[in-house]
Formats: structure tokens, C-alpha cells, sequence
């Protein structure tokens, strides 16, 4: 089992393209972002522009990458600002955490004077997500007027899925590409050394996980944004393969955002915004 919690932590790993620092408004680190469908790079003000529709907005990060959370946090702040936001989801909390959560927020909602520390006591942080990472984002969504929702099983689920191998059903989610392409990862994480038993389990892991955040993203309020690691957003094997099994056919504009490192490229087939920026240590 200590083997499969150390390789769910890595599977979450993404690395970007290769890119050009570009003007940036304060606060946000260089880089730049790329409209996978026509090529352009887009300033972070045509971002927002283009990111304000969506009713689902899915957006994949580099967990150990300060920089991904700058720009989550910047994005928090100006989507809210230039939209009314009807929700945001975290992958960093799981549903046993969701009353404390709901009770941390309406306190929070009346200003007062407490440390991050404390608040982090009291929704049950977990250690796996550094607060030294995560606490400015969490704070910031904590405090804000619209709902914080919890996009992740809870360890005993997952235990769970890893033991049954359990998958989820769909079209879309038992595509074998994205079976491939994640089986591909996970070799990938441990060397190249992966038995089947140990395949069959982590892939079912993660694959519930997917199912989870679309079933969450479909319940919550919209417009609502997801925060993620980079492989729970990519549509050609993440959640939005669950969204279009859980509602075919359903009218909603779902984007997504990858916040990717220099190193790999990315396609419109996986997302339909990259915002390329340096590695975690740099």
C-alpha cells in the first residue's frame, strides 16, 4: 500500500514546452501562454477573456511548482472580478474534510483576525499537500463569498478502488488510448517496473478519482473551476472523458487550462490553453 500512496503522489507530474518570458502583469511568474487551437500566445488579460464562459473550467498544475500556484491564485482573484463564480473544486480535499470545510468558510465569510495555521488546524489539512505550497490558494478561496467544494475520494475509497481494480464505466472513460497513455505514466513513475496487479489497481485509482471530480464539477455550482493535477484536466484521459460519459450530449462549455513546465508539449487534444512557465526549482 506504501507503494501505491508514493505512486499516486507522482502521477500527477507534468512538465511543458520551452518558452519565451513575456510581459506580465505583477505578481505572475514569466512564461507563456499558447491557444493550443490556433497557436497564438495570449496575453494574461486574453486569457481571462476567453476563460470567463466557461460553465466548467478545469485547470491542471505541477503540484511541487510555485509558480502554478501564483497563477492559480491570480486567476481565483480576476475570474471572481470579472464574472460572478458559482464554485471552486479541489482536488486537495476530500469529502470527510467538507463539514469543516463549509463551517471554516461561513466563519471566515465575517473578516476575522486569524493565523493561516490555525485555519489549516481546523479544516484538517492534509500533510500530503504542503501548506508551505497551498496555504496562500486555500486562504484565498476560503475566504471568498462562493462555495469551496472537495473534488477527491477519501482514502478509504481509494484503498477501496486500489484493492477491487474497480473502473469506472463509459465510453469515453474505457477508451483504450487513455488506458495506454496512462498505464504509460504510471510505467514511466517506477522505472519501467509495474506488475499487472499493481497496474490494474493504480489505474483503477486514478480513474475513480477522474469520475469524482467530473461528478463533483456536474453537482456544483456554475460557473465552477477544478484545480488539479495536470493528468485529472487532460481531455484526452482525465476528467473531461468522465464528463462526457456522466452527460452526453448536455450543452455546457467545459475548458480546459494546463500549467506546464518547460520540457513537454502539449496539444489541442489535451487542453485548450497552456500556460508554459519555469521548472518548480527555478
Amino acid at each position: 500500500m506504501k507503494r501505491w500512496m508514493a505512486a499516486a503522489a507522482l502521477l500527477a507530474g507534468l512538465a511543458g514546452c520551452a518558452a519565451q518570458p513575456a510581459a506580465k502583469p505583477e505578481g505572475l511568474p514569466a512564461g507563456r501562454i499558447v491557444e493550443t487551437a490556433s497557436g497564438r500566445t495570449l496575453s494574461p488579460d486574453e486569457l481571462l477573456a476567453r476563460l470567463a464562459p466557461a460553465e466548467m473550467l478545469l485547470v491542471g498544475e505541477k503540484h511541487d511548482n510555485r509558480h502554478h500556484r501564483r497563477i492559480e491564485i491570480w486567476l481565483t482573484r480576476h475570474l471572481a472580478a470579472s464574472r460572478p463564480q458559482g464554485s471552486a473544486l479541489l482536488e486537495m480535499l476530500t469529502p470527510s474534510q467538507q463539514p469543516r470545510v463549509d463551517e471554516v468558510k461561513a466563519w471566515l465569510q465575517g473578516d476575522p483576525s486569524v493565523r493561516p495555521s490555525r485555519v489549516r488546524e481546523l479544516v484538517a489539512w492534509q500533510s500530503g499537500w504542503p501548506w508551505v505550497l497551498y496555504g496562500e490558494l486555500a486562504m484565498t478561496l476560503l475566504r471568498a463569498p462562493y462555495p469551496l467544494l472537495a473534488a477527491n475520494l477519501d482514502r478509504e475509497q481509494m484503498r477501496a478502488y486500489y484493492a477491487s481494480k474497480e473502473r469506472p464505466q463509459g465510453r469515453a472513460s474505457r477508451d483504450p488510448r487513455a488506458a495506454r497513455r496512462l498505464e504509460e505514466v504510471i510505467r514511466g513513475e517506477h522505472g519501467g517496473k509495474m506488475d499487472e496487479g499493481m497496474m490494474a489497481s493504480m489505474l483503477a485509482v486514478q480513474q475513480q478519482r477522474d469520475r469524482r471530480m467530473a461528478e463533483r464539477l456536474l453537482a456544483a455550482p456554475k460557473p465552477a473551476m477544478l484545480i488539479a493535477g495536470a493528468y485529472h484536466a487532460l481531455r484526452d484521459v482525465g476528467a473531461p472523458l468522465h464528463l462526457a460519459d456522466l452527460a452526453p450530449g448536455r450543452a455546457v462549455t467545459v475548458l480546459v487550462l494546463v500549467l506546464a513546465e518547460e520540457g513537454v508539449g502539449l496539444g489541442r487534444e489535451q487542453a485548450d490553453y497552456v500556460w508554459y512557465t519555469a521548472k518548480a526549482g527555478e
